[in-house]
């Protein structure tokens, strides 16, 4: 028998073998992130090129195409990109963090609850896409090959996302619940600096001159810890600087703590901070950023020894009937299944073809049984 015919790899000017797809053994197809690597870009850049609808310099193009015919990267995946010539039925929806931390904030909840019901009507399912605090590489690889007909940031998150400049290359409508904040983005805003800095009035009014504040996370990964404020204004989350340059406004002397995630034992850790002092120095009243987190500060009272609203007053914003809560607490309400609502009504709009605006959703004040004057001794 003839001996087999011996073929040489084909190399390319940086001595790797080419790709090649479909032979056993092989690397996998290569993708859009691989071209960015190689090229030494963003993901958000490779995309753009692709796209041919960004700001991306001749060199920089050159050198993603470069990079591109060196890994024999076919370009974006042809079912999505027809897909995108109609629609998906397909919605992403960015969640920070886990999302398992997501289905634990009852906030949250109500607020994707209310944009699921409100998207049935086009009809149009959800796609969750989580973001890990400080690694934006999974979102992006996520996001640069979904096939979605908008994407909407319904929760917390940072005030610049390099996703903003791969969903404009794409074409794909983005809708935002505060952040990240570009004019590319049209916004659902709360007043969270009014609403804050009213909680603070209030409590000044029934006489507080120690107040303590419980902040949402101010930046990725950060721990539960005492903030300066100076370091407010510089938070990469915009709704909890908001929130708290409104209690400064009206409370400048106020100890301010943030914590590393929203919810209930990251609030008693907080607490712990503010109340575990001299009686002399201790807070008479705490103003938390969730209602998730007072809870956490109502737990700490009590093993404390103290009485709400007699020794410390306590407040939280949200709105939400939490079950663990005995008490009716003093928070701001802003309707999360209303607000999930008014994304979704902005979302339909937006696939209707119609011009989108930035407007501002509604919040209030109400009052509980968690605040009252300060201790008179």
């Amino acid at each position: 028998m003839p001996a087999p015919r011996q073929t040489r790899k084909a190399s390319s000017a940086t001595g790797r073998p080419a790709a090649s797809a479909g032979q056993p053994g092989r690397a996998k197809r290569p993708t859009l992130r691989d071209v960015a690597d190689l090229a030494g870009v963003s993901l958000s850049t490779a995309s753009l090129v692709f796209s041919g609808r960004g700001p991306v310099s001749d060199a920089t193009a050159a050198r993603v195409r470069a990079a591109a015919q060196e890994l024999a990267y076919a370009g974006p995946n042809p079912l999505a990109s027809s897909l995108r010539q109609g629609r998906t039925g397909t919605v992403g929806v960015v969640v920070e963090g886990r999302l398992g931390d997501a289905f634990g904030d009852p906030f949250a909840l109500t607020v994707l609850d209310g944009l699921a019901r409100e998207l049935d009507a086009i009809p149009a399912a959800l796609l969750l896409l989580p973001r890990e605090p400080g690694d934006d590489s999974r979102l992006l690889a996520q996001l640069g090959a979904a096939a979605v007909d908008a994407v909407v940031f319904a929760l917390c998150g940072p005030r610049d996302d390099p996703a903003v400049d791969l969903l404009a290359g794409r074409g794909i409508p983005m809708i935002a619940a505060g952040a990240p904040v570009d004019p590319r983005v049209p916004q659902l805003l709360v007043a969270e600096r009014a609403a804050s800095a009213d909680v603070a009035r209030l409590l000044v009014g029934l006489g507080h001159t120690r107040i303590g504040h419980i902040t949402l996370p101010l930046a990725p990964r950060v721990p539960t810890g005492p903030v300066a404020p100076a370091q407010v204004a510089l938070a990469s989350y915009p709704d909890g600087a908001a929130r708290a340059l409104g209690v400064l406004d009206v409370a400048p002397d106020a100890r301010v703590v943030q914590t590393t995630m929203a919810d209930v034992a990251s609030g008693e850790q907080a607490a712990r901070l503010l109340l575990g002092v001299p009686a002399h120095e201790r807070p008479t009243a705490i103003i938390a950023q969730s209602d998730v987190l007072a809870a956490g500060v109502l737990r700490v009272a009590a093993d404390l020894g103290l009485r709400v609203p007699e020794d410390l007053s306590v407040t939280g914003f949200d709105g939400l009937n939490l079950p663990w809560v005995d008490v009716r607490l003093t928070t701001v309400v802003q309707d999360g299944q209303a607000k999930g609502r008014a994304l979704g009504a902005m979302v339909a709009a937006a696939l209707s073809g119609a011009s989108v605006r930035t407007t501002h959703f509604p919040t209030h004040l109400r009052l509980g049984e968690t605040t009252g004057p300060p201790p008179t001794r």
